[in-house]
């Protein structure tokens, strides 16, 4: 009896602990599978933000709307920088030829003052190069006080008084025939010479010397003396212009010979001023085209007479554009619309009122004012004319690659 309890209490036991064996592997299981279903759910979860990732980074990586090489300038900073715009259109330009030339006063323009005697020069004021005189002005005395030979009027002054006197001897001589007519004729003569050499320096005689008077109104172009300086008959004193009429000599390159038949004026900007003249609008005139290449210089000589400017500076070096026939259907701009980078050249093109594109252009002849445009433009661009200085400025500033323009 005793074994037959002691065997049911193993038995027992054996089976409390099968039980409990089989609830912990299924246990295990359980826990294994709640595992594996959150890493698979972790793993889906980081691929969708992979995704979601991806996307968003393509996303930013594609191109915004719009144009990226527009320039933003609001109209308010465009009307305060002075941008002006024209509408580009094909029309009327003249063949130009470029050269050199340098502005001069006109032959009939000019005098020289010369010594009418010997002596020591005196200024009645000061001058110099650029004083403005008055017709009939005293500029100089020659005084001949002091020299070996006398003073010149005063010697003047005896041969007229002699010459008239031998003249007025042979007046009443020759009415009784006691000199002979050739006797009379040289005595005419030398009374002539003498009373002529002696109205020449009378009428000029002051009480310090002989005076040079200006022969017009004008200034002194150059003076040759200094006050103290001897001067002999003859000698130049100063040179004065009336400032009236002014030469426009051009050096033209040879090659253009051919060419300088059909030239008929000329537009000239000079070197300290970048005002363009027009010799038409001057009253000027093609004075002479050279035969011959000057001085073996290779250049031609072309000259224009015209009205003189307040403004214009004589002697000045002046770069020139000889104006040929008219060409037509020729578009061409101002040439403050031209910017230069790195020797391209380059427009402003007005989009709409606040935005722009730069342009490149191929450029052709010129006219000092016009420039011909031979690529890059086709007609009715709106172009930037004036300011575009500003607007080349606002490209290096734009921080809006965002703006959309809708054309």
């Amino acid at each position: 009896m005793k074994r037959l309890t002691i065997f049911a209490g193993v038995l027992g036991a054996l089976f409390m602990i099968s039980c409990h064996g089989h609830a912990a592997h299924d246990g295990h299981d359980e826990h294994a599978e709640h595992v594996d279903h959150v890493d698979l759910a972790d793993h889906d979860h980081g691929h969708d933000h992979e995704h979601e990732a991806q996307e968003m980074h393509e996303h930013e990586a594609e191109p915004t709307p719009g144009h990226t090489d527009e320039i933003v300038l609001s109209a308010d900073k465009a009307r305060a920088a002075g941008v002006i715009t024209e509408t580009v259109s094909a029309g009327e330009f003249r063949s130009v030829i470029p050269a050199s030339g340098v502005i001069l006063p006109a032959a009939n323009d000019e005098a020289t003052l010369v010594a009418s005697v010997p002596g020591v020069v005196a200024f009645t004021r000061p001058l110099a190069e650029g004083s403005t005189v008055d017709a009939g002005e005293r500029l100089f005395t020659i005084s001949s006080e002091n020299l070996q030979d006398g003073d010149p009027t005063e010697r003047a002054a005896v041969a007229y008084e002699t010459a008239k006197k031998e003249y007025d001897r042979a007046c009443s001589l020759i009415k009784d025939r006691i000199i002979s007519e050739k006797e009379f004729n040289t005595a005419r003569s030398n009374y002539e010479t003498a009373k002529i050499a002696y109205e020449a320096v009378a009428r000029a005689k002051t009480a310090k010397g002989v005076a040079v008077v200006s022969p017009m109104r004008g200034s002194m172009t150059a003076c040759l003396v200094k006050s103290g300086d001897y001067v002999s008959v003859g000698q130049p004193l100063a040179r004065l212009s009336r400032n009236a009429r002014l030469y426009l000599k051009v050096d033209v390159p040879e090659r253009y010979y051919p060419s300088l038949r059909q030239v008929v004026a000329a537009k000239f900007k000079p070197s300290y001023t970048d005002r363009v003249y027009d010799t038409e609008q001057m009253g000027g005139r093609l004075l002479a085209v050279g035969k011959s290449a000057a001085n073996t210089s290779g250049y031609v000589p072309v000259t224009f007479e015209m009205n003189a400017d307040d403004g214009m500076l004589q002697g000045a070096f002046a770069e020139v554009y000889l104006l040929a026939g008219q060409r037509q259907n020729v578009i061409s701009l101002p040439v403050s619309a031209i910017t230069e980078e790195q020797g391209v050249h380059y427009v402003y093109l007005q989009l709409d009122e606040e935005c722009y594109r730069k342009q490149e252009v191929r450029l052709g002849d010129s006219n000092a004012e016009r420039v011909e445009i031979v690529q890059g433009l086709k007609g009715g661009e709106q172009v930037v004319t004036q300011g575009a200085i500003h607007v080349k400025l606002a490209s290096a500033s734009n921080m809006i690659p965002a703006h959309t323009h809708n054309h």
